[in-house]
């Protein structure tokens, strides 16, 4: 029984930080069994924040630039990350950092280039998940759907609460998977106002009342009455979602509590009203007590929140077994999920 050791490294667009899992996998009669080493998050030094924020507003150079720069930034966390712990690793999936996603116009962008994070770190690398989707027609997105299914099959549903909340669970025999709505991401943006990195335990959302017409503002967009498959990106948030939110004229505190409200009202609407299934919840919005307050008040079905290391890294985990199958050419990425015409093995492989 051979076991991969695989450090998975991912950045989500709530700029949390660089999340590095070391993990392992191996076979069992044809299913994959983990384990869960060391994990860290490395919070961005203040000059990668404020590059990362201002990217898509760059130049092409200053683009193509910073794509290999994060590429070796990227590539010396891994190469330390490696050497702190002593640790042993077959391979770096690295979903880099998503800058645009519109798959509406065939195109989604991830920075860190896998070659520079090979040369940096000395392993073998597999990063740019998305693109094969895209150009299979598919979303590019949610690509977690088939970690869900593999390691966490056991669960009727499996929520992600990181910079948007997405879900996936089986329906009619096959793996279902969406972004539901816009989750860290905005809330964060609300918190930082308040001259906070993010809304502790919900304290500020708690402490404001839910503003009714700004509740159905949010609820009658668009994009919660398509179909899957369906992805959302940072483009979507600033055109649909933030002008409501400005125009709403409401104190933070309303704002951030009629958000939670919608989140969890739209979480609520993907689940059937059966109380005997149950919902794995992760992403660092599982820590947001008002948040899962109001998700638990809006849906009978049971909300089961692990412990802190699974809610932390379980996306960095997945995208380390992405790149265990993209190196041994299995599929990856489920076209039922994104729309695509064919299941693909997405990612490029990079040699040291």
């Amino acid at each position: 029984m051979k076991r991969y050791y695989v450090i998975g490294m991912m950045s989500g667009t709530s700029l949390d930080g660089v999340d590095l899992a070391h993990c392992s996998f191996w076979e069992e009669r044809n299913v994959y069994t983990y384990k869960l080493g060391i994990c860290e998050t490395i919070p961005y030094p203040a000059d990668w924040l404020e590059r990362l924020i201002n990217l898509p507003k760059a130049t092409a150079i200053e683009y193509a630039e910073t794509h290999v720069a994060y590429g070796r930034f990227a590539g010396k966390l891994i190469s330390d990350f490696i050497q702190r712990h002593n640790l042993q690793a077959d391979l770096v999936a690295s979903h880099g950092h998503t800058i645009f996603h519109q798959p509406f116009r065939s195109f989604t962008s991830q920075i860190g280039d896998g070659a520079a994070i090979a040369a940096s770190c000395g392993v073998k690398v597999v990063s740019d998940f998305r693109s094969a989707d895209i150009a299979a027609g598919g979303q590019g997105a949610p690509l977690v759907p088939l970690g869900d299914e593999l390691l966490f099959g056991d669960y009727d549903y499996c929520l992600n609460l990181g910079g948007f909340a997405n879900i996936s669970m089986r329906a009619a025999g096959k793996r279902v998977a969406f972004d539901i709505s816009p989750a860290n991401i905005i809330l964060n943006q609300i918190a930082k106002l308040d001259g906070k990195a993010f809304d502790e335990d919900g304290k500020l959302a708690a402490s404001g009342k839910v503003n009714q017409e700004l509740l159905a503002s949010l609820n009658s967009l668009k994009y919660y009455h398509k179909p899957p498959p369906k992805s959302l990106g940072r483009e979507w948030v600033e055109e649909e979602m933030l002008p409501l939110l400005g125009n709403a004229g409401i104190s933070l505190e309303n704002t951030a509590c009629t958000l939670c409200e919608h989140i969890a009202i739209q979480i609520a609407a993907c689940t059937h009203a059966n109380p005997s299934t149950r919902m794995l919840v992760t992403g660092g919005g599982a820590f947001n007590k008002f948040l899962i307050s109001r998700i638990a008040a809006h849906t009978p079905v049971q909300l089961i929140i692990p412990d802190a290391v699974t809610v932390n890294y379980k996306e960095a985990l997945v995208f380390g077994l992405l790149g265990l199958l993209r190196l041994q050419g299995k599929p990856n990425c489920l076209a039922g999920v994104t729309g695509a015409s064919k299941n693909v093995s997405g990612g490029a492989v990079y040699l040291p």
